[in-house]
């Protein structure tokens, strides 16, 4: 006899793919397993927003000192950057919901190769806006990748581990910053003096003509990430992938929803706001401790060059990444949203030090702080597209928490503001205490609401 079929059924992937899906997709948009080889083509792709996102770091000290910049000036690098987040990540989702994920992750990696290929152009004129421009295309690119890409992560095997898989996947992220890092480092800055040191004794046309030179290297790093998307093109265009979308024939209510019916939805669901703003918040301190990170080390001493502060951002991104796996492990046996918490509690007390003590300690406690960032991103994301219990809005629902992306061009702003204005890098960093501490306040009330039962 024929067994009988579950509430939720299977269906078998549609559309041409030369590596076929392993696993068939529910009515609910998940897979009943996960798919090995299409799971890591997915992860991988963050490896390639990090890269892009850590060098920012390095843009922001070349480019403070080339065009002369006070600090609020040269963090627009991250404005323009997660502007391009902020504004695409809508259309992204209306493309997710005509076509498919797969299409815009593919459309995602091509603009992200044009607004690499902007960088040459942008070389040679020598102008601060035609940077920003270059990073505005790139982030318009990675809207769509992460708009498409963290949902679909979530959505690749058995609902209840949707966020332990979105945290295995975010555990690639940290590979591509130190990736990113470390082409900085050897690629853009020099070896020998500072830059800053070298064009203080600068002057007129020299100077014009040393500072063209040094904007020639910032080129070099986006040389190579054009390769690697060339290649990720080809894998996404030649691999078959599920819809990951609920089943729409159910009933005719489940058609289609209207972005306006969706974004009246979302604004009235209160656990989906919060985690927006947890996002919003957890983002822009992410994005400012690092982009603050090798400044704070050069306020220290004046023998530490360019090249040997970025190694502190090495030493950050492996500690982003030892604090995902050990995250990733408590969340096996704890609740996720505690294990958010208490790194949140450590991690408000790392920044305090940081903010209290102007030694090079300090670094060493920016460095613990990357650590405990761990699992922010992943867990926020999942936890807030939980609270979306209406499938039809899961689309617009992930776009506009990449939207809250937005504070990575927010708070690097305001903590430029607090360091011009008192003169001490190592005070501005009371911007980070308090947004890591409403991270925490976040997580314990999401769990005492959804996770006590854990």
């Amino acid at each position: 006899m024929e067994k009988a079929q579950p509430v939720t059924q299977a269906r078998k992937a549609k559309g041409f793919g030369l590596f076929k899906l392993r696993a068939k997709e529910l009515d609910d948009g998940y897979l009943d397993r996960t798919p090995v080889f299409q799971f890591m083509l997915l992860s991988l792709l963050i490896p390639m927003w990090a890269a892009a996102a850590s060098l920012n770091n390095i843009l922001i000290t070349q480019f403070k000192t080339i065009f002369t910049l006070s600090n609020v000036a040269s963090a627009f690098v991250q404005s323009a950057f997660y502007l391009g987040y902020f504004i695409l990540a809508i259309p992204a989702s209306r493309v997710i919901k005509r076509t498919s994920y797969k299409f815009a992750i593919i459309t995602g990696l091509v603009l992200y190769t044009v607004g690499c290929a902007l960088f040459f152009p942008a070389s040679h004129l020598a102008t601060y806006g035609v940077f920003l421009i270059a990073l505005f295309a790139i982030a318009c690119g990675l809207s769509f990748l992460e708009t498409s890409a963290n949902t679909f992560s979530t959505l690749m095997g058995p609902k209840d581990k949707s966020t332990v898989r979105l945290n295995i996947s975010q555990v690639f992220y940290p590979v591509g910053a130190v990736i990113g890092i470390l082409m900085g480092k050897y690629l853009v800055f020099s070896d020998g003096a500072s830059l800053e040191q070298t064009m203080a004794s600068m002057h007129g046309a020299a100077r014009l003509a040393y500072g063209q030179k040094m904007l020639q290297q910032t080129l070099l790093p986006y040389k190579y990430i054009i390769m690697v998307l060339l290649v990720g093109i080809f894998l996404f265009a030649l691999t078959q992938f599920p819809s990951g979308k609920p089943r729409a024939a159910k009933t005719q209510k489940a058609s289609g929803a209207k972005i306006g019916e969706t974004i009246h939805y979302l604004i009235h669901n209160h656990d989906f706001m919060k985690g927006i703003g947890a996002e919003f918040v957890y983002i822009g301190m992410q994005t400012a401790v690092w982009s603050f990170t090798i400044s704070l080390a050069m306020t220290f001493s004046k023998s530490i060059t360019e090249r040997d502060a970025s190694t502190f951002m090495v030493y950050s991104y492996i500690a982003f990444f030892a604090g995902k796996l050990i995250a990733t492990s408590l969340m096996k046996k704890f609740a996720s949203s505690r294990v958010l918490g208490w790194f949140a509690i450590v991690g408000t007390l790392a920044l305090i030090y940081v903010m209290l003590v102007p030694n090079i300690t300090a670094v060493y406690f920016a460095v613990l702080a990357s650590g405990l960032f761990g699992p922010g991103w992943p867990t926020i994301y999942s936890q807030t597209l939980d609270t979306v219990k209406d499938k039809r809005y899961t689309e617009t629902a992930g776009a506009i928490i990449v939207m809250s992306i937005i504070g990575g061009a927010i708070t690097p702003l305001l903590q430029g503001i607090v360091a011009d204005k008192t003169g001490s890098m190592s005070i501005s960093f009371v911007v980070n205490v308090i947004s890591f501490a409403l991270v925490g306040i976040y997580a314990f009330s999401y769990y005492r609401k959804h996770q006590t039962q854990n």
